[in-house]
């Protein structure tokens, strides 16, 4: 079988499309694996002291107690470890590794709203953050899911995508679009009508949370800000979400944007095309 490696060296040849779909987060995951790091030498040092602190008055209770609050803090701090150093060995391979599914279950649960901490402790912004946690989960998303029918797949669009002065409402039904060509809305539809896909139009976290439980998807590509993605990333679960950024040359929620063709590499790449 031709690795990714090979297929990439090859000339003339196009890069798979998960390629481009791991390269719009490559230089933010650092970020993410940098606060990684420093929580787990946090927890490592908070191990210690808690182990350091009480060492004579348990040894007052019993001598075997210190060695007893030693070995069960450090089966936490190796299966802490342990825990992390999979998950980075999961991003630098790009390949599904045991436990997947329940490492991003970790990071979505505890470690997203564990590292915003500590990231404000470095000057690290929130945004920056979030980026970085979406970046992650997409190299989770992508090492973790395989094909799925087109059905089983949900396009997940922000309202803002729709130009501000259309007044068709397209939050109740997306087919409802006139098609003119102000915004991407009408592109999107077409992209998700030529490969039979579900496509739907939130205008906030709780109307995605139902149309979500009411499509039933196997797997979502979402389209959002930073904000967005996360919070429906972390409601979602355990659907797995593959987050694409919007972008915003009028500012947040007004009149957005979206890059077609990495929606469509994202398409392909679930759908195994």
């Amino acid at each position: 079988m031709v690795s990714g490696e090979q297929i990439r060296a090859m000339e003339g040849q196009e890069r798979p499309p998960d390629a481009d779909l791991e390269n719009q987060h490559r230089p933010k995951k650092r970020i993410f694996v940098f606060l990684l790091l420093v929580t787990c030498g946090a927890l490592v040092g908070a191990a210690f002291l808690l182990w350091w602190v009480p060492y004579v008055g348990l040894t007052a209770i019993h001598e075997s107690l210190p060695l007893l609050l030693g070995i069960f803090l450090g089966a936490l701090v190796l299966f802490g470890l342990g825990g992390a150093l999979t998950l980075v060995l999961t991003i630098v391979r790009g390949r599904n590794l045991f436990f997947n599914r329940r490492i991003r279950g970790v990071v979505i649960r505890v470690l997203s709203p564990l590292l915003v901490v500590v990231g404000r402790c470095f000057g690290i912004g929130k945004s920056e953050i979030r980026r970085s946690f979406i970046a992650i989960n997409n190299e989770l998303v992508l090492a973790e899911s395989s094909t799925v029918s087109p059905h089983q797949l949900l396009i997940l669009l922000p309202h803002c995508l729709q130009n501000h002065e259309c007044t068709v409402r397209i939050t109740a039904n997306v087919q409802n679009c006139k098609r003119c060509g102000k915004c991407k809305i009408k592109d999107l539809t077409l992209l998700a009508e030529a490969y039979d896909i579900p496509i739907a139009v939130a205008t906030g976290g709780t109307l995605a949370r139902r149309i979500v439980v009411e499509r039933k998807p196997k797997l979502i590509i979402a389209v959002a800000c930073e904000r967005d993605l996360t919070s429906g990333i972390q409601d979602s679960y355990p659907i797995p979400v593959f987050g694409i950024f919007n972008r915003r040359p009028f500012g947040p929620c007004f009149d957005t944007d979206v890059d077609l063709e990495l929606v469509e590499k994202g398409i392909k790449t679930f759908l195994g095309h």
